[in-house]
């Protein structure tokens, strides 16, 4: 009793300190997006635009989009120890569509576990699976900017042309393999980058609070990432470095789409900084900021602002809005197949 009655004015003060969070949240939104209103709205003004686009290339830009969601669908398999697709393609869908609908992505993480857990999957070894699988898809989106510097340099303009479209794409698909095959395979590329890291941090924004440790925590997260792979890790290499690679060329589908010919080095940058700025917690999967950063890039780039709107737009309703209806449809499909949730059984893997 004396144990309840010390612990009751905690639990009481924990319930009065709480409800100022969702408030918090809510007006951390509704500022963001007031601020980032005009953007916005430049960006679904441009939609008469989309009469004028080159269709066989935004009908690509759509393709490439699917071809990255199944590339990570099979990088979920492979983590998962899986060959069923659909409680895989139904989870992420589901997921993804509830973390680009609340600004926080772990809702979505936590909604992809529970319905995978719903159709057999252990829950502990889910959780791994998945944060193996986030693990890779982060470091091939992290060795974009590396790959773009010889084009930087070398300042090679976008073709007119679909082949050297479609060769550009296969060569950054083709480098993102060999990078994260060097990662893997060895500690040097790894400790090199983070021990640059590192330094780059400690003279810049962690002047007073010096960063240590940064290469053996990154080569330790690699080990597990490794370990949960086993011997299917190239197969994994392949279906990450795909999903990076098929989405960044959805984008130069979506420039080449309204006739934009900037230097694709800087379209890699611009990829890169729009895919950092999704991660803001501040409003649902980045609106507003994304496609702010990414006009403001293209524009950079050398598209012009008209074309910089049009193409954004087009390559936001491919891989943001239309993937949102797909996941509430899978969510259905889902529970039509599988029900509520109950104790599930080990996975059938030989579907």
């Amino acid at each position: 009793m004396p144990e309840a009655a010390a612990a009751h004015p905690d639990h009481r003060r924990g319930r009065g300190t709480a409800w100022w969070r969702p408030v918090v949240v809510v007006a951390v939104v509704g500022l963001s997006l007031y601020v980032l209103l005009p953007s916005l709205m430049s960006v679904f003004g441009s939609w008469r635009s989309l009469s004028h686009l080159s269709w066989p290339f935004a009908i690509l830009t759509v393709g490439c989009e699917v071809a990255s969601f199944v590339c990570l669908w099979e990088l979920e398999r492979i983590v998962l120890g899986t060959r069923m697709w659909f409680p895989v393609i139904a989870a992420q869908l589901s997921g993804n569509a509830l973390g680009h609908l609340v600004p926080s992505a772990a809702p979505g993480g936590a909604l992809e576990t529970s319905m995978l857990a719903t159709a057999g999957f252990d829950a502990g070894e889910t959780v791994a699976a998945l944060g193996a699988s986030t693990g890779l898809q982060w470091a091939t989106t992290s060795s974009l900017p590396v790959l773009a510097l010889p084009a930087i340099l070398g300042g090679t303009p976008i073709n007119h042309r679909l082949d050297v479209a479609a060769y550009l794409g296969a060569g950054v698909l083709l480098l993102l393999i060999a990078v994260a095959t060097a990662a893997l395979a060895t500690d040097r590329p790894l400790t090199l980058a983070a021990s640059a890291a590192q330094w780059l941090l400690n003279a810049t924004l962690r002047r007073h609070d010096p960063v240590t440790g940064l290469p053996e925590k990154v080569l330790a997260d690699r080990d597990v990432i490794r370990a949960t792979l086993g011997h299917r890790w190239k197969a994994a290499l392949a279906a990450a470095a795909g999903n990076t690679g098929f989405d960044y060329l959805a984008l130069l589908c979506a420039l080449r789409a309204v006739g934009a010919d900037p230097r694709p080095s800087l379209v890699l940058l611009a990829y890169v900084a729009a895919t950092l700025l999704a991660l803001l917690p501040f409003t649902p999967g980045g609106v507003g900021f994304v496609e702010a950063g990414l006009v403001s890039t293209l524009t950079l780039a050398g598209v012009p602002a008209a074309g910089a709107l049009t193409a954004t737009l087009l390559y936001r309703i491919a891989a943001y809005w239309l993937p949102l209806p797909a996941g509430g449809i899978a969510y259905l499909l889902f529970r039509h197949r599988y029900g509520p949730r109950t104790s599930g059984s080990a996975p059938d893997t030989a579907q």
